[in-house]
């Protein structure tokens, strides 16, 4: 295993052996806008790094969105899309939303269990994103008492590239230490009018997987290398264990935004 660069504080970032991981993306072109905006969420479930085959999602379990401690139910509003990859279709959603207030708007979304053929066994990736409008930080780093989530100590709307990402992992409101957390950033392109990605990706993607493992405090730092959406999916680190008699692998993931200053 080839230890890399990019790890920081107390994280261990490595390649690992295994292939890129699948992660539930929660998509916008911007995590900051300055003025009312109708914010566009495409909610796809594929391989983000190597621009890989997309996977069908089923109907959500839950999706809504906290702004200042309010939540608004998004699942009526939720719309059906086919999303096109680069090399197959899936079902996926898209939901609009209105931000009008300034502040931080944390959307979250627990999704149907996916069965993974390849694994026999279900993955369910609990999934936030966090909009903002007019640079007000209101509760970006505040957990949401999800079952499993990922809590950003930095601005996750407004990370400089070439700076560090600390986030701290939680399990039922509590550290999870040991927990391996796959990381990876959208490789292409997103036609957010066609719901596609493009077949041409960005760069060439490592030649494996990039993890880190938490510490006894659930915390993970990672240097992020370059501008882009950066996904973090935590594996396993969820209470629930089995779906529909099978193993169910109940993670965490969270997406921030890096910017060049």
């Amino acid at each position: 295993m080839n230890k890399l660069a990019l790890s920081v504080g107390a994280a261990a970032l490595a390649v690992s052996a295994s292939s890129f991981a699948h992660f539930q993306l929660l998509h916008t072109p911007e995590a900051m806008v300055d003025k009312p905006t109708t914010v566009d969420m495409k909610l796809v479930f594929g391989h983000p790094m190597d621009n890989g085959h997309v996977m069908d999602m089923g109907q959500p379990e839950a999706f809504f969105v906290d702004f200042k401690g309010k939540r608004t139910d998004l699942i009526p509003a939720l719309k059906a899309v086919t999303w096109t990859g680069p090399d197959n279709q899936a079902a996926a959603y898209q939901v609009s939303h209105k931000i009008q207030r300034n502040g931080d708007y944390v959307f979250a979304l627990t999704p149907a269990p996916y069965y993974e053929k390849g694994e026999d066994i279900y993955i369910q990736q609990i999934t936030k994103r966090v909009i903002n409008k007019a640079g007000l930080p209101t509760g970006w780093d505040q957990p949401l008492g999800l079952k499993t989530e990922i809590v950003p100590k930095n601005k996750p709307y407004q990370i400089l590239a070439g700076s560090t990402f600390t986030g701290q992992l939680l399990s039922e409101g509590k550290p999870a230490a040991g927990v391996e957390c796959e990381i990876e950033f959208i490789n292409t392109k997103v036609d957010q009018a066609a719901n596609a990605f493009s077949k041409d990706n960005f760069r060439e993607p490592p030649a494996s997987a990039l993890v880190a493992i938490t510490d006894d405090n659930g915390m993970f730092t990672f240097g992020i290398p370059t501008a882009g959406q950066w996904g973090f999916a935590c594996l396993g680190s969820g209470p629930d264990t089995e779906h529909e008699g099978k193993e169910l692998s109940q993670d965490a993931v969270l997406w921030i935004d890096v910017i060049d200053l």
